[in-house]
């Protein structure tokens, strides 16, 4: 696990910390222990707007959605993402497991090319017509 500092914390640790927070959590000791924390490292996170902030979104979605499976998943999924860039980069893991991984984590991201048979949509949505003259079809071309 890579410990966190006021500038590289973990989903995880936010997510902690909500739920402790919202009173459904482990003690605060238990937390420090599983993310190789001090007292003080905490207090240095407490003035982490991104972190604050993303712990007052995690104390929202408690509070509003009550804590689901959903969440925890998403914040397993956030967690594992570092597990998939280790495996990923790591030499004795397989080009297979490798593909998957990556094709995983573009998925998730939303950053997967729409499958859409429109060849106009799949170029930005323009089409060129050239008109070679005359007045055959095959003089016409579509880029």
């Amino acid at each position: 696990m890579i410990p966190a500092t006021p500038t590289k914390w973990t989903d995880r640790l936010a997510f902690d910390i909500a739920l402790q927070l919202e009173g459904s959590g482990e003690d605060v000791s238990e937390i420090l222990k599983r993310h190789s924390l001090s007292v003080m490292d905490l207090q240095k996170l407490r003035k982490d707007k991104v972190f604050t902030s993303r712990v007052k979104a995690y104390r929202d979605d408690i509070r509003d959605k009550g804590l689901t499976f959903r969440l925890k998943a998403r914040a397993q999924a956030e967690e594992l993402l570092t597990t998939s860039w280790l495996l990923i980069h790591n030499p004795d893991v397989s080009p297979a497991v490798k593909a998957d991984l990556i094709k995983s984590t573009v998925k998730w991201s939303g950053l997967e090319p729409k499958n859409n048979d429109d060849n106009a949509s799949a170029t930005g949505g323009v089409s060129i017509t050239i008109n070679l003259g005359g007045d055959n079809d095959a003089n016409v071309v579509d880029v």
